[in-house]
């Protein structure tokens, strides 16, 4: 199992999921594999059935693990099996008679836009550091971008004439996304004093460390992580609710939800459609403090 574990996972890799995907299939299939050996250790590959899957998903359940949880390793068998499918090591395969376990999605929380105001205006742009990460806070959300991507963008994204980047996202696909004014100036000024920074080492990424060294997004969460903990520690927010806020604020103010897919790079628009229903209660909140009979 664990060789046609590992043939799995690298041709993922060949194909170009993200190395997040990845790792997080080896994982899941790991520990299905660890059970069998536990629960069936006399059981060949090509005897795996519903049955033990099912068995698989009880053993999980006992651990409290959620269904969103379940349904995530659920995915990782259903790849692995059509895998084998493919290349003729099992006939039939299993996860046919597997009904998936229904979860509710949960809201992401955002930024108002106040208090998304206030957060850009945190960073010192006295100092060159402070001038770097008000732009980074900026193109974030002017944007909607995810950490990696931001940290792997490149001088030649960036066309500052026609106000549009090039984004590199999950699977190695690009985008083209617009840049607002207001971020644009903020990169504007920072590509100023990023000439301070670089170093015969450095890349031709956008941003760079002090040291003149590429980020990476773990880097980048922390950094900025520090400016959102200041207006919202008790929140549990992060970075990545910059992206949540640039979505739920364009739709607010009556973007197309399928302009909005494209560009967050959702694949499926089933991904963006949870913003429809963090709208959705924003204007029935609204409407609830409002309207003089919304109580009758």
């Amino acid at each position: 199992m664990q060789e046609w574990i590992q043939k799995h996972l690298t041709e993922l890799a060949i194909k170009g999921k993200s190395s997040k995907t990845i790792d997080a299939y080896r994982i899941d299939l790991m520990q299905f594999h660890k059970y069998i050996q536990e629960a069936w250790p006399d059981l060949s590959i090509t005897q795996i059935s519903a049955t033990q899957i099912r068995g698989f998903l009880v053993w999980l359940s006992q651990k409290q693990d959620g269904n969103r949880t379940l349904s995530r390793k659920l995915s990782a068998l259903a790849s692995w099996f059509r895998f084998l499918k493919i290349h003729g090591v099992i006939n039939e395969d299993p996860m046919r008679k597997i009904r998936r376990p229904k979860f509710e999605k949960k809201l992401p929380k955002f930024f108002s836009e106040k208090d998304m105001e206030t957060l850009l205006r945190i960073p010192d742009t006295d100092n060159p550091l402070g001038i770097r990460n008000r732009a980074m806070l900026e193109i974030l959300y002017s944007c909607g971008l995810r950490l990696m991507e931001l940290s792997g963008m490149r001088l030649m994204d960036v066309d500052h004439r026609k106000k549009l980047i090039r984004v590199t996202g999950k699977g190695n696909k690009q985008r083209i996304i617009p840049i607002g004014e207001t971020a644009l100036k903020a990169l504007d000024e920072y590509l100023k004093i990023r000439p301070s920074l670089v170093k015969d080492y450095s890349s031709d990424k956008i941003f760079l460390t002090y040291t003149g060294k590429d980020f990476d997004p773990r880097q980048l969460y922390q950094i900025l992580g520090r400016y959102i903990d200041l207006i919202a520690k008790d929140k549990g927010f992060s970075p990545h609710t910059i992206r949540h806020s640039f979505a739920t604020h364009l739709l607010a103010r009556g973007a197309d939800i399928r302009a909005i897919q494209e560009m967050l790079g959702h694949s499926e628009l089933s991904a963006t459609e949870i913003y429809t229903h963090l709208s959705l209660e924003d204007i029935k909140a609204a409407y609830e403090k409002g309207h003089p009979r919304s109580g009758e």
